[in-house]
């Protein structure tokens, strides 16, 4: 019955790299380096006596164990014990207002539940309550003091540690109890077009996709990356803790967004993925900084991005770029590419796009300036599924399927998919299960996608969120958005127009954009519309819109965690004005 599991990859690796630092965490003060530091002995080691802890404490082999907690070194120590112990990691997204997360807590009904802090367990069971859920009988608290009812992670540990002296073959016990087709991880989808699920992922599956790291993602214990996506997400699940942790590649956490910047200067890490809405940042606040340079140096700044982008062009179309051309890129480089660079640290050498589909303009951007990223493809119920080729990044490209993943199209163009990485089904909704299932065992994904002759995938849109005017044409959405990315003064955009006679829009506006602007912002939102008009059909062209005054949020239901913007939430949201926007006349902007 036993077998490899998610536990075995920990400890092959911490019997190569043993003591060399695995987990950075930020200490929160700049002693040490401002980081506490676990060795890949430690983890282990903290690990194991978690799973021995939770045993102790009754946890059965499939059962589920919740973890609330943002991305950190206790959540990968906590994460690991979970399955070494034989249970299921049930990540939840701490992004979502305290009352969905309640009703998270009551869906899932885990005996067992580890959260980051006792303040957040305060407000948690405070709205449980409130709810008329049932409480987790064991509340684990994984930083800071516990608070009564619940326990420490120390506590949990020092039950591990006399389980351990007591019986010092009890763990390889436990593992020789786990089999690889056992449950080792349970998914919240992210609810992009509809109300999250709950995906059920076993050992076999995530070894599988870990498996491919070698071949496609050659990272190793001289790398290094930075990491603030949440850990309910498979984007950061896979192939920011599972395979590091295969590949031996230490981690360092960010402490919070906003010291992402600087700490990308200090760290230096050489891989780095973040979701779409990070790199947009980084390139409205490129621009926006270059506008403040005196005339010459502006000139100097946008004539190298677009040589840089030129010379991308010229690649992607199998061309050489000419002599003269190499000659002012490395001068480019010199004054303005290597500038740029170095203040993402100067060291990445694989910058990856990821939780979402990346605008084809903003790649060239980041190719121009000779940090491609490398944009994949996955979904919560079936892995990493597609990467671009290291060296090899086509602009707007999900890039190539990965070793053992098949892919085709259905008649209709969705995407659909084969691979060992396949969930073994949504949570307690079998009928979910079967309406994403061929009758001859592909998934259907959802997305609408075309390949070209050399293998490299492209998504073009979501099925669900095709647009169709009441005189029948069809709208990609996702295309339209995508080439807003490099618009600075945009920060979000939603179209709109399913059955009705045109395109419309909703916006928000980049705000330190919007300041340093010579122009009214309307203005300015206007032009930035009407040059991405100029690239669409006729029928495609956004003839209203209106600019909002504040962002998208999560807590209000109209982003996903990874910055997805959930189209139905905000349809419904902002009806009122959407009526507005098709009454009277249309603007043609």
């Amino acid at each position: 019955m036993s077998g490899r599991n998610v536990f075995t990859l920990l400890e092959e690796t911490a019997r190569v790299c043993g003591n060399a630092g695995a987990l950075h965490q930020p200490s929160g003060s700049k002693a040490g380096g401002g980081h506490r530091t676990y060795s890949w002995n430690e983890w282990l080691e903290a690990s194991r006596e978690i799973a021995l802890g939770l045993r102790r404490l009754g946890l059965k082999n499939g059962e589920i164990a919740g973890i609330l907690s943002e991305t950190r070194a206790e959540f990968y120590i906590v994460d690991l014990g979970i399955m070494g112990a034989g249970g299921v990691a049930g990540a939840l997204y701490t992004a979502y207002p305290v009352s969905e997360l309640a009703r998270n807590i009551t869906s899932i009904q885990p005996r067992f539940l580890f959260i980051e802090d006792a303040k957040l367990w305060q407000e948690l069971a405070d709205a449980i309550r409130t709810s008329g859920g049932a409480f987790p009988s064991e509340v684990i608290v994984m930083t800071g003091s516990p608070v009564e009812g619940t326990r420490g992670l120390a506590d949990v540990q020092a039950l591990g540690q006399q389980a351990l002296a007591e019986n010092p073959e009890e763990f390889k016990q436990i593992q020789e109890t786990i089999s690889p087709s056992d449950p080792a991880i349970l998914y919240l989808t992210s609810g992009a077009t509809g109300e999250p699920k709950m995906s059920l992922t076993s050992h076999a599956a995530v070894l599988a996709n870990a498996d491919m790291a070698p071949i496609v993602l050659p990272i190793t214990p001289q790398d290094s990356t930075l990491v603030f996506l949440p850990s309910a997400h498979i984007a950061q699940r896979i192939v920011l803790e599972i395979v590091p942790m295969r590949m031996g590649t230490p981690v360092w956490f960010s402490e919070s967004l906003n010291k992402l910047p600087n700490e990308l200067r200090t760290i230096r890490p050489t891989m780095f993925l973040a979701p779409p809405r990070v790199w947009e940042r980084m390139y409205a606040t490129i621009q926006n900084e270059g506008k403040r340079y005196g005339k010459t140096k502006q000139k100097i700044f946008r004539a190298a991005l677009k040589l840089g982008i030129a010379a991308t062009r010229l690649r992607e179309a199998g061309k050489r770029v000419p002599l003269h051309m190499a000659a002012a890129l490395k001068m480019a480089d010199r004054l303005v590419y290597r500038k740029i660079r170095e203040r993402l640290g100067g060291r990445i050498r694989i910058a990856a796009s990821g939780a979402a589909p990346l605008g084809r303009e903003l790649a060239e951007f980041y190719s121009g300036i000779g940090m491609p990223l490398f944009e994949g493809y996955g979904l919560t119920e079936a892995g990493v599924l597609c990467l671009n080729p290291l060296g090899h990044a086509r602009p707007g490209s999900i890039g190539k399927a990965l070793p053992g993943v098949e892919l085709r199209t259905a008649d209709d163009g969705e995407l659909q998919v084969r691979t060992p990485c396949l969930f073994e089904g949504y949570y307690k909704d079998p009928a979910a299960t079967r309406s994403v299932m061929t009758e001859d065992g592909w998934f259907s994904t959802g997305d609408i996608a075309e390949s070209d002759a050399d293998g490299y995938w492209y998504i073009t849109g979501r099925k669900k969120e095709l647009i169709v005017s009441s005189n029948g044409k069809k709208i990609y959405p996702s295309r339209v958005e995508n080439l807003f990315k490099v618009e600075p003064v945009i920060n979000q955009i939603l179209l709109i127009g399913d059955k009705k006679p045109y395109v419309t829009a909703l916006l928000t506006v980049n705000t330190a954009q919007a300041q340093s602007l010579d122009v009214p912002v309307e203005k300015a939102v206007q032009e930035a519309v009407g040059r991405v008009n100029q690239q669409l059909a006729d029928f495609e062209r956004i003839r209203r819109f209106r600019i909002l005054q504040h962002d998208f949020s999560i807590e209000r239901g109209e982003l996903t965690p990874t910055m997805k913007i959930r189209r139905s939430r905000v349809l419904e949201n902002y009806a009122p004005l959407l009526a507005e926007l098709y009454l009277g006349k249309e603007e043609m902007h």
